[in-house]
């Protein structure tokens, strides 16, 4: 990258280099040229149009005055005829009687020297003028800026090489510290982040990226460990159960009657357990997905079909929907899961069933800007100092312990409502009621 860099900036100089050294030889020939041409007019001027000058007088005046450097003027009439003369070398090199009768001066060089053709008319009567010098000032001044110039570039690449090996450092100082930091991440250190800094330039985004990345592998990783963890722990009591019967039912003859006892039992235990996997893997499965489908969908619809599931395995409670419908018929629609908020309707409908002995009350309610569904029962309710566990998986209430259930349903409920950015309110009293609001975005 450093030679890549030294490369370009050497590219960049030269270019600039040239265009200043051919500004400055172009300026420079254009001012040498003026005097040239001034130098001819004003040979003229004096010797054609001022009658007493002649051509001694008028080199004496030239010996008296500053002269160019190496200067040669020749001055002919239209017929070629020499009229004045001067000092004249290189103009004997070049074809005189070529003469042009062009109004305009024509500039031409020989070797190192510069040169003008002067056409000066007067009574009709042409003349010309040709002025040959070296400009020995333009010669020094290019001489000195290709000397500048020359150690400029020297400097530059210099200073260039030493700026770009500095600064490529710093540079690739980042990348280093995420490679270093990357070697140290492995399976068990997943929780290992790099350093994002200000969020702005490409590889503090590369390591907002990688960040996203491993957070989305400690998610799955996490999930899976969870599911093996809370698999292990909640299916080894009642594979032990089904064992400890299967066992008791083959160690000696049964009559029929036992048989079917037993297998009744046996059925009924491999439906928990189903439920319970199925429960495991809904959980497991929500833990790993961070976006889901949704579409627009209406919240009452959706509380009656839970209300509707619950009934059937409830269907002496009495559960109580009360519903506060308005003109506007969108007020109870919102963005999500249809699937995914009907298990959590049902979990949160049939908990409220299984926890009291009396009527559930199930409210829709519109706030303004969202859709507030409130379920409540009025039973066992759940100790103030419990309620902040309720949504872990496996943990339920000390006063809950001796009722049907494994402790995975809440924790569904809290990662569904995660899912749809809703919120979830608890408010209970020992021994007399609970109530669970879920609060809702309206769909725009």
């Amino acid at each position: 990258m450093s030679v890549q860099f030294t490369l370009s900036v050497l590219g960049i100089l030269m270019v600039f280099c040239m265009l200043v050294y051919y500004f400055s030889y172009s300026s420079q020939l254009s001012i040498f040229r003026q005097n040239l041409l001034v130098r001819a007019q004003n040979t003229a001027i004096l010797l054609i149009n001022v009658q007493e000058v002649d051509s001694t007088l008028l080199k004496k005046i030239y010996l008296t005055t500053r002269s160019l450097e190496e200067e040669e003027i020749v001055l002919n009439d239209s017929g070629n005829k020499t009229l004045y003369s001067d000092k004249i070398q290189d103009l004997k090199n070049i074809p005189l009687s070529r003469n042009s009768h062009s109004a305009s001066p024509e500039y031409f060089s020989i070797g190192k020297k510069d040169g003008v053709l002067y056409n000066h008319r007067v009574n009709n009567q042409l003349y010309h003028v040709y002025v040959l010098a070296y400009d020995k000032f333009r010669a020094e001044n290019l001489r000195g800026l290709r000397f500048v110039l020359l150690w400029s570039i020297v400097f530059s690449l210099c200073l260039s090489v030493w700026t770009s090996y500095f600064f490529s450092k710093i540079a690739i100082k980042p990348i280093s510290n995420i490679i270093a930091k990357v070697k140290e991440i492995n399976s068990s250190r997943l929780s290992s982040r790099l350093n994002e800094g200000k969020r702005q330039d490409e590889i503090e985004q590369l390591a907002i990226t990688f960040n996203q990345m491993l957070s989305d592998l400690e998610l799955i990783f996490k999930s899976q460990e969870e599911f093996v963890s809370n698999a292990s722990h909640e299916l080894r009591t009642p594979l032990a159960i089904m064992i400890a019967e299967s066992d008791y039912i083959v160690c000696r003859k049964r009559t029929p009657e036992e048989y079917e006892v037993h297998i009744a039992r046996l059925t009924e235990d491999l439906r928990k357990l189903n439920l319970l996997i199925n429960s495991l893997l809904e959980l497991a499965q929500l833990n790993r997905d961070k976006n889901i489908s949704q579409s627009p969908i209406r919240i009452d619809e959706l509380v009656f079909n839970a209300i509707h599931s619950v009934k059937l395995k409830y269907p002496s409670r009495r559960i109580l929907p009360r519903i506060e419908y308005s003109d506007n018929e969108n007020d109870f629609v919102i963005e999500g899961n249809a699937g995914l908020l009907e298990i959590a309707f049902k979990n949160l409908v049939e908990n409220a069933c299984k926890f009291s002995n009396g009527e559930v009350e199930v409210e829709i309610l519109n706030s303004g800007n969202g859709v507030v569904v409130r379920i409540t029962d009025y039973g066992v309710g759940i100790p103030e100092n419990e309620i902040g566990n309720i949504f872990k998986p496996f943990n339920r209430a000390t006063n809950a312990k001796f009722i049907g259930g494994f402790g995975i349903g809440l924790s569904i409920v809290a990662k569904i409502m995660e899912l749809h950015r809703a919120e979830i309110k608890v408010a209970s009293t020992l021994n007399k009621s609970t109530c669970f609001e879920l609060h809702f975005i309206l769909h725009q």
